[in-house]
């Protein structure tokens, strides 16, 4: 059919189809075979059809790789004697919107506005520290891994415990810090990472569990998309929350792979402890995070 030239510019691109240069490189057409010729629809439509092939199959590539892979292996076979430490995200304080990522250099960590990722597992955290904590990987006076039963002093309920309540703590704030650790697999990597939630985040959290479950009925069966915005407390100090939304749903193919690794991070989550999460200063109001103490 007749090519209107109009509708493309000189990289070979045109504002109804992004992927033309791709396409006109592809089936071997030139910008100068546009110029009052006919190109015969079946190579165009092969083209088409060719590339839109190429994309789902990239597409597809997704969480496949994890088929060749074991977890529990490697932390066994490579890191016997280490602990668990997995690598953080972390999400800035005073109302930033880019989160830090692990990169190439460790003491350069990226930062971006927004990374998808499955959400392999996540459960609460609870960490109760007689002297005021100044990070490091000394263990807590008392702990949970579940926010409702902790372990040391002085340990028992913690949905009962004077110390986790609001005003137990230095500014209104409570004793005992909770938050919600997150381990998280982004596509293409092989080992998880951790993002700690902190309280002012765990609403928005709690939405969206409460949108995904009842269509997905698991946080781990969907890609998740991480943003970061600013909000204010009524005490009108500036803080980042954390939002979610469903980038996609794991492929059938998916899920079981996904699903076998979650497994084998449940079973390591015990090991990792409490080491490496700041020393933090909350905001009376929301227990919100705001910024490292030292």
């Amino acid at each position: 059919k007749q090519v209107d030239q109009r509708r493309f510019t000189t990289s070979g691109t045109s504002d109804n189809c992004s992927g033309l240069s791709w396409l006109c490189n592809k089936i071997n057409i030139r910008k100068h075979i546009f110029r009052g010729s006919r190109i015969p629809e079946i190579y165009m439509m092969k083209g088409i059809r060719t590339m839109k092939n190429e994309m789902m199959e990239t597409n597809q590539t997704g969480f496949l790789a994890l088929q060749d892979f074991d977890l529990a292996d490697v932390m066994c076979a490579e890191m016997d004697g280490l602990s668990a430490a997995f690598e953080r995200v972390k999400i800035p304080s005073g109302g930033g919107v880019m989160f830090e990522i692990p990169g190439e250099n460790p003491e350069e960590p990226d930062t971006i506005k927004t990374f998808s990722a499955v959400i392999l597992y996540q459960h609460s955290l609870n960490a109760y520290y007689q002297s005021e904590y100044q990070g490091g990987s000394n263990p807590p006076d008392c702990g949970s891994f579940d926010g409702h039963h902790g372990e040391g002093n002085p340990g028992g309920s913690c949905d009962s415990c004077p110390l986790n309540q609001y005003g137990s703590g230095k500014n209104g704030a409570k004793a005992c810090k909770n938050r919600r650790r997150l381990y998280l697999l982004r596509e293409g990597d092989i080992f998880p990472v951790i993002l700690s939630l902190p309280t002012g985040s765990l609403k928005s959290f709690t939405r969206y569990l409460m949108r995904v479950i009842p269509k997905y009925k698991n946080s781990n069966a969907v890609v998740t998309k991480f943003t970061l915005k600013k909000a204010v407390s009524g005490t009108g100090m500036s803080y980042s929350q954390a939002q979610f939304a469903v980038e996609r749903a794991l492929s059938p193919e998916e899920y079981p792979l996904i699903a076998a690794v979650t497994e084998q991070v449940k079973a390591l989550s015990k090991n990792v402890g409490y080491d490496t999460e700041d020393a933090l200063r909350v905001d009376p109001e929301t227990g919100e995070v705001m910024e490292p103490l030292n």
